[in-house]
């Protein structure tokens, strides 16, 4: 794992197309952020280094989405065939949004907030380019 790359988003999404959910950490306050900050928001430090987080979590928050942005349009999703979007609670208390897989966004009924969940990368390609997206789905 490279250490001298920027806290910045590039950097976050070249992880996650090496299937590593990673964010940072202050070397001076121990508060860690997810996605990566370049500069904690605690203390103020740009003391700061990558640290893996963990891949499970549970459900905080969930949306199902009939209509998305065009980037999920292109991807087949739309009123007849929603997506759910959803923010996870790692093991370590953080947050992050993800897409949600592996359950039906047309039955939101049966989604419980609480399940448990676990790391899901989405490999696409769109316009020549390939791409990882953060999803997660039930354990």
């Amino acid at each position: 794992m490279s250490h001298d790359r920027a806290f910045s988003d590039m950097s976050f999404r070249q992880f996650l197309s090496e299937e590593k959910l990673m964010g940072c950490r202050c070397r001076k306050c121990g508060h860690r952020y997810l996605p990566p900050k370049p500069i904690c928001t605690h203390c103020f430090s740009r003391d700061l280094e990558w640290v893996e987080m963990p891949e499970t979590g549970k459900l905080a928050a969930f949306t199902c989405i009939t209509v998305g942005p065009p980037a999920m349009k292109q991807e087949g999703y739309g009123r007849k065939n929603p997506y759910c979007s959803g923010v996870i609670e790692l093991a370590e208390g953080l947050r992050v949004d993800a897409r949600i897989r592996g359950l039906d966004p047309k039955r939101p009924e049966l989604i419980r907030v609480g399940m448990p969940m676990r790391i899901d990368y989405i490999h696409q390609e769109r316009d020549g380019g390939k791409s990882t997206v953060l999803g997660f789905r039930p354990a």
